[in-house]
């Protein structure tokens, strides 16, 4: 009877057990959404008309917490103050309320703290910076996005794209004039994109691969918002506000509408000769064989950025010659060779030791200021906030990520140059943590040897050629 009443207790149990599991709510973690990003992914590669209209389920709480765990973790925080470490302290809670308003469609980014930083020696560049939950939120998104666009974006898009990035732009520009017969470069320059992004164009360009729209509610929503200037709460009636995770996303889908697909599709099959686009979200330039062609591009670009609202600026934007014979022209023609800049490098003609072309590339003259200065403001900052061992830790964190950009295929001498101009500020601010001298250089040469600085050196190495 006892043995009955076990096996009759036990498989009561089990059927209870079972009752508690089938009535459980089912929480789908972060994975699920990456298995499906990767179906998504394959479905928009396999049909490029297809639009999917079943996407804004997948911004559940497992996604968003990876959402959440991949931000920057020192990154300033939005209007509500808020930081990285302080939103986590609830975080499953948070993500719940969360999940629950996009679910209600309740949910309501607010408007950015916006912030200035500085652009050049004369202008400053606005940024958004939204708060931790907006930031999660766009992130979500971007990753959406990305599962889908990226089997859409062209090769000449180089900016925010995985595996990708400034480095990629500048060694396509180097092997595309390398092995080609280019003469002339089109440097052009889009007058405040991110400010005059139309947000009627957009949503129109989103909808011809997305058909969910409470999708596209969300978008709309962001791109609405707004930002806080101080005390000033201003509206958004056009463009994407840099600092925000999903304002790259937008603003690459944007311009492979605007320029890279219809670069591909309408000019290049037009032009006699060759031409070449290379783009880093809105910075861009195009390499063209011949001189009339680069010019007739150039108006084209007027006119197609016109359509959208969008207008080139009239002093950055212009046509030079420049290739393998630009040195050799510029002796004939009694001037200097032409040089440009691109992505913080001013680009140049050279030749290797063999007397074959080559393009030299250097720290550009208002990029190399601005740095020095940025780092002359920090080392005052820093020098008394610091212990000397802590802020010697921080500098060369500082000059290795200085390297990791700027130390390209002949621009040694410019990273040398960056690390002389630090080791001077160093020396200037060190001796100037009280009214007591630090230092004298004989000391401080004896301490730079003890306790050496990152040297200078080059990453990135092109002048090997390989396939782009």
């Amino acid at each position: 009877m006892r043995c009955e009443r076990r096996k009759a207790h036990s498989k009561g149990s089990a059927v209870e057990r079972r009752g508690k599991r089938r009535h459980m709510p089912h929480r789908e973690v972060g994975t699920d959404v990456e298995t499906k990003l990767d179906l998504i992914a394959l479905r928009a590669k396999r049909d490029p008309t297809y639009r999917f209209t079943s996407l804004a389920h997948l911004l559940n709480e497992g996604f968003l917490e990876r959402c959440y765990r991949g931000l920057g973790r020192n990154k300033a925080a939005g209007v509500d103050r808020v930081s990285w470490q302080e939103y986590g302290e609830n975080l499953q809670e948070n993500l719940e309320g969360l999940v629950a308003r996009l679910k209600a469609k309740r949910y309501r980014p607010l408007p950015a703290r916006r912030v200035y930083i500085p652009k050049d020696e004369n202008t400053e560049r606005p940024l958004g910076l939204p708060v931790q939950e907006d930031k999660v939120v766009g992130k979500g998104l971007s990753r959406i996005l990305e599962a889908i666009y990226e089997q859409d974006f062209l090769d000449s898009s180089h900016g925010f794209r995985p595996k990708r990035g400034c480095h990629s732009a500048l060694k396509a520009v180097d092997s595309i004039l390398l092995r080609n017969p280019i003469n002339h470069v089109v440097e052009a320059d889009i007058k405040g994109f991110f400010d005059a992004v139309s947000h009627k164009r957009l949503m129109e360009m989103l909808g011809r691969r997305i058909g969910d729209p409470s999708l596209l509610r969300i978008i709309g929503r962001f791109l609405i918002a707004g930002y806080k200037d101080g005390e000033l709460l201003v509206e958004s009636v056009k463009g994407t506000p840099q600092g925000g995770t999903l304002s790259p996303m937008l603003a690459n889908i944007f311009l492979h509408y605007v320029l890279d697909e219809w670069f591909e599709k309408e000019i290049k099959p037009q032009v006699k000769g060759q031409c070449y686009l290379v783009r880093y979200c809105d910075d861009f330039i195009v390499l063209v064989q011949y001189k009339d062609e680069a010019h007739r591009i150039l108006e084209l670009l007027r006119r197609r950025f016109a359509q959208y609202e969008l207008e080139l600026h009239t002093e950055k934007t212009n046509v030079m010659s420049f290739g393998r014979y630009e040195g050799e022209n510029a002796r004939k023609q009694n001037r200097r060779a032409n040089t440009f800049d691109f992505l913080g490098l001013t680009h140049y003609c050279t030749k290797s030791r063999h007397g074959s072309f080559l393009v030299g590339r250097r720290t550009a003259a208002k990029k190399f200021r601005k740095k020095v200065k940025e780092m002359a403001r920090w080392l005052k900052a820093q020098r008394n906030r610091l212990k000397a061992s802590e802020l010697w830790k921080s500098l060369s964190i500082k000059l290795r990520g200085h390297y990791q950009y700027y130390g390209i295929s002949g621009n040694y001498r410019g990273v040398y140059r960056f690390y002389c101009c630090t080791t001077e500020l160093a020396y200037k601010w060190l001796n100037r943590r009280s009214q007591r001298r630090s230092f004298n250089r004989e000391q401080f040469a004896r301490y730079l040897k003890r306790y050496p600085l990152p040297r200078p050196h080059i990453v990135h190495r092109l002048y090997v050629l390989s396939t782009v």
